[in-house]
Order: structure tokens, then C-alpha cells, then sequence
């Protein structure tokens, strides 16, 4: 019998093991856990392995938030994906939703929890808390439309774009041209109706702000 392979991706090692050990706990042996504590590792892992389920943290180092919530899900669009945060605004829950997460599970969740929102993902369902309709404006759900018709390369540019870095620091980054990183800031632009990186810039931190200007609580 094949077991499950679930990855861990957290920039923390105390909050791996004890989400490892939770699922250990709750599945035993059927569960094989694989950890990754950035998101190139997570990536890295995505791609050698054949993995059932991604238990992911919006905050690590790297991440873009929602935006490379995106990323990944657009990369690896066979493999479900379990936000587990620190943060827990209802904004950020539906936009976890909104950029192809299957469920959210707050840190603040009881230990039951765990196995139950596994649970729940691995069967094709979706897990959100009940909050998940609060604080949403239909802006925003316009921006997550907008941004889901970006490609997966166009996701990664536009992470970096957000990060402020230059088109010649993301081509260094993505190991391509900068005349083809021009190219994907280009498309950006036109999918999103915006005129200007800065334009572009400013609807990513309406997306990330309210994930990155939170103090985690661990």
C-alpha cells in the first residue's frame, strides 16, 4: 500500500515538527512527511517528489503572500493545498481561497483540527473556518480573477515586480533574459488593465499587505 506523501513548508523547524508530529499521530505509518523551510526548498521538493498534500505558511521568507500561493498551485496543479497561518483575518482566508488554496487551518486551530482539514483536502473537499465571507470586497475578488490568468512565470516575475526589484535583478533570479522578463511585465500590464509597474506594484500590495504588515503569533 502507497502512503501518503505530505510536505511541510514552513520556515520554522518547531512548527514543522509539530505539524509532522500531529499527522504522525493522527495517521501513523500511511503518512510519510517530507518538511521544506523556504519556498525554493518547497519547490525543489514539489518536483522530485510525487506529493499528496502542501501544508503551506504565507509568511515564510520569499513568499509573496497570496501571490505565490498562485504560483505554486498554478505550478503543481495536482497537488492540494493546506494554508496553515498565524494570520487569520477573514481577508486573508478568502484570499487564500480565491489563489487555489483547498483549505486554511489557523495555528490557533485545535490539535483535532489537523487531522480533520486533512482529511477533508485529501478527499477533494474544501476546509475553510467560517469566517471565510468577512471583509471581502468585490475589488478584490476582481484582482484574484485578473490574477489568475497569469502563467506561472508571469506569477513569479510578478512576485519579484511587487518586491520592487529591477527587471535585470528578476531575470538574474529566474535565470532568463531580461528582454524576456520585459516581455512578461509587458503581459502583467495588459491582464491586469494597469499602465505602469507602479500600478502593477500597488495592486500586489493590496494583496500582500494585510498578510506581511502582521506580526505573526506564533
Amino acid at each position: 500500500m502507497t502512503n501518503t506523501r505530505v510536505l511541510i513548508a514552513d520556515d520554522h523547524p518547531m512548527v514543522r515538527r509539530a505539524l509532522s508530529e500531529a499527522l504522525l499521530e493522527s495517521f501513523g505509518a500511511t503518512f510519510e512527511v517530507l518538511e521544506a523551510g523556504s519556498v525554493p526548498a518547497a519547490r525543489e521538493a514539489l518536483s522530485a517528489n510525487n506529493i499528496d498534500l502542501l501544508l503551506l505558511d504565507l509568511s515564510m521568507p520569499g513568499m509573496g503572500g497570496a501571490l505565490s500561493l498562485k504560483a505554486l498551485r498554478a505550478e503543481f496543479p495536482s497537488v492540494p493545498i493546506l494554508v496553515v497561518s498565524a494570520m487569520e483575518e477573514p481577508l486573508i482566508v478568502r484570499q487564500a481561497m480565491e489563489f487555489g488554496a483547498s483549505g486554511f487551518l489557523p495555528k490557533s486551530a485545535p490539535f483535532s483540527a489537523i487531522g480533520e482539514a486533512v482529511r477533508a483536502v485529501l478527499a477533494g473537499d474544501l476546509w475553510f473556518p467560517a469566517t471565510l465571507g468577512e471583509g471581502v470586497e468585490p475589488a478584490d475578488e476582481q484582482l484574484a480573477a485578473r490574477i489568475a490568468e497569469l502563467t506561472p512565470q508571469q506569477h513569479r516575475v510578478f512576485v519579484l515586480l511587487a518586491q520592487g526589484k529591477l527587471n535585470k535583478e528578476i531575470a538574474f533570479e529566474l535565470e532568463v533574459t531580461e528582454a524576456t522578463v520585459k516581455a512578461h511585465v509587458s503581459q502583467i500590464l495588459h491582464k491586469l488593465g494597469v499602465h505602469s509597474r507602479t500600478q502593477a506594484a500597488l495592486v500586489a500590495q493590496r494583496l500582500t499587505n494585510p498578510a506581511s504588515s502582521l506580526e505573526p503569533k506564533r
